[in-house]
C-alpha cells in the first residue's frame, strides 16, 4: 500500500484502491486522536474510528464530503464540540506526530 498524503484527499472518483487506502489512513488518524486526546484505549478507539469512517463509505458517492477536513478536525469536534478551536486554540492544528502517522 502506498503512503498517503494527509493533505490531499482522495474521493470516490479516485482510483478505488487510493480511496480505500485514504479511508484507512483517516481511520488510523481518528483513532490516534481519540486515544491521545480523549483517553480511549486502542480497543475503544478502533470501533469509534470505524463508526466515523465505515468501510461502506468507500461505496458511496458522498464519501468525499467527509474528507473536506482531516480526521484531526472531526475527532476534535467529537471531543470538544463544534468550533473547538475557539475554546482550545492550541488544538487548531495537529502536532507533528499526527502528520507522521503512516
Amino acid at each position: 500500500m502506498p503512503p498517503y498524503d494527509h493533505g490531499v484527499a482522495a474521493t470516490p472518483d479516485s482510483d478505488a484502491d487510493d480511496f480505500v487506502g485514504y479511508l484507512h489512513l483517516e481511520r488510523r488518524c481518528f483513532a490516534w486522536v481519540m486515544e491521545r486526546y480523549r483517553g480511549l484505549t486502542p480497543t475503544q478507539a478502533e470501533p469509534a474510528a470505524r463508526d466515523w469512517y465505515p468501510d461502506k463509505l468507500a461505496e458511496t458517492p458522498w464519501g468525499d464530503m467527509v474528507f473536506h477536513d482531516p480526521a484531526w478536525h472531526w475527532a476534535m469536534t467529537v471531543i470538544h464540540g463544534h468550533m473547538y478551536w475557539l475554546g482550545h486554540p492550541e488544538l487548531e492544528n495537529p502536532p507533528a506526530e499526527y502528520w507522521a502517522i503512516p
